[in-house]
């Protein structure tokens, strides 16, 4: 199984998010920026499209980061990634770890302290929590604040990443706050120079 790397930064893929600009690009630059791990995260494609898009990130990412398909453990499984991101509401991870085995790391995303504890207690590596900070991509809802992680980080033995609005700026204070890394996405995507704003990060 591959290694989790700490502290860990993580680019979360949005091809409409990167101002016109090929998410091949943007995704390149932020790994030679420093972005040890990428999440791929292209809701609306079909398997096949996410497939094909998956073995490309997979090239990309190889030997230098590690490669998260979002919500599709077929497809993580088919292109070799390291891992996959379970939604909450998504396949439960106990049932993906009993068809992937020890192959991939199972990444969970969580909300709450006890959707938290239910993830670790299932077996996932790792946990991303938030939405943490004000964000567009979930504007319909309110941050959970830097609270959550603490009281995270105060009941869990597995790494997890801050997500949701997360900056250079503000990034520090996840750490501070138990996180092992963090993970964005239009603090790189919608940057003119999205290896900089990694480094910045």
């Amino acid at each position: 199984m591959p290694t989790l790397p700490l502290p860990c930064l993580c680019l979360v893929t949005d091809r409409h998010q990167c101002e016109g600009r090929r998410l091949e690009d943007v995704v390149e630059a932020a790994v030679e920026g420093g972005a040890n791990m990428v999440q791929l995260r292209e809701k609306d494609l079909t398997a096949e499209r996410l497939f094909t898009l998956a073995r490309v990130m997979r090239e990309l990412t190889r030997g230098k980061a590690l490669l998260f398909i979002n919500g599709r453990l077929d497809v993580a499984l088919a292109c070799d990634a390291d891992g996959v991101q379970l939604g909450e509401e998504g396949l439960p991870v106990d049932a993906a770890r009993r068809v992937a085995g020890e192959r991939v790391l199972m990444g969970r995303s969580v909300h709450s302290v006890e959707g938290a504890l239910e993830a670790e207690a299932k077996g996932a590596n790792l946990l991303v929590v938030g939405t943490i900070f004000p964000t567009g991509s979930h504007s319909g809802s309110s941050p959970d604040g830097i609270g959550l992680l603490e009281q995270v980080s105060s009941r869990v033995h597995i790494p997890f990443l801050a997500i949701g609005g997360v900056t250079a700026k503000n990034v520090e204070s996840v750490i501070t706050a138990g996180a092992s890394g963090a993970a964005v996405i239009t603090a790189i995507t919608r940057s003119q120079d999205p290896a900089r704003a990694t480094r910045e990060l």
